[in-house]
C-alpha cells in the first residue's frame, strides 16, 4: 500500500506531559558529545542564567520519537517501518528545554509527497511546556523508500 496521502493536515493526540529530568540531560548530552558545561553541571548553568541543566537543542527529538511513534503505529498511513530512513531534520526553539520542564508534544503531518518511487513525509511535533508556552517545534522528514 502507498503512503496515505491523505495524512497531510492530520494532528495526532498530544503526547505527555514528559518531565525532563536532570540525568537524561546528562545523558543526552554525552551521547551527543556537546561538552558545555551547562549541560552537566547545575551551577555552571545557574551562572549562565538558567534555573536546571540545559539540553542540548537536539534533546526535542526525544519528545519528537514518542509523536513520531503515533503516526508508525497508525493503521492506515501506508507506511512500512521496514522501509523508511531519516531524511531531515529542523528545529525551530523559543527556549531551550531544561531539566525539571514538564513538556507536552503534538505531531502534525504537514506535507506527503511521492518522488521517484519514494515517499516523503514530513511531519512538526509542536512542544509546549506547562504553561502551553511553545518550547520548540522539531521538523522531520521520513523517506519511505518504495519497493
Amino acid at each position: 500500500m502507498p503512503v496515505n496521502p491523505d495524512l497531510v493536515g492530520r494532528a495526532f493526540e498530544p503526547v505527555g506531559p514528559y518531565l525532563v529530568g536532570r540525568e537524561k540531560v546528562r545523558e543526552f548530552a554525552r551521547a551527543v558529545f556537546a561538552s558545555n558545561p551547562v549541560h552537566d553541571d547545575v551551577v555552571a548553568a545557574q551562572d549562565a542564567g538558567y534555573r536546571d541543566l540545559v539540553a542540548p537543542p537536539t534533546f526535542a527529538v526525544v519528545l519528537q520519537q514518542l509523536t513520531l511513534d503515533q503516526l508508525l503505529a497508525s493503521d492506515d498511513t501506508g507506511i512500512d517501518f521496514e522501509r523508511v530512513v531519516h531524511g531531515e531534520q529542523r528545529f525551530t526553539s523559543t527556549r531551550p528545554i531544561v531539566a525539571g520542564d514538564e513538556l507536552t508534544a503534538t505531531l502534525a503531518v504537514t506535507s506527503v509527497k511521492t518522488l521517484g518511487g519514494n515517499a516523503m513525509v514530513t511531519s512538526e511535533s509542536e512542544i509546549r511546556d506547562a504553561d502551553g508556552e511553545h518550547v520548540v517545534t522539531a521538523i522531520s522528514t521520513l523517506v519511505v523508500r518504495g519497493e
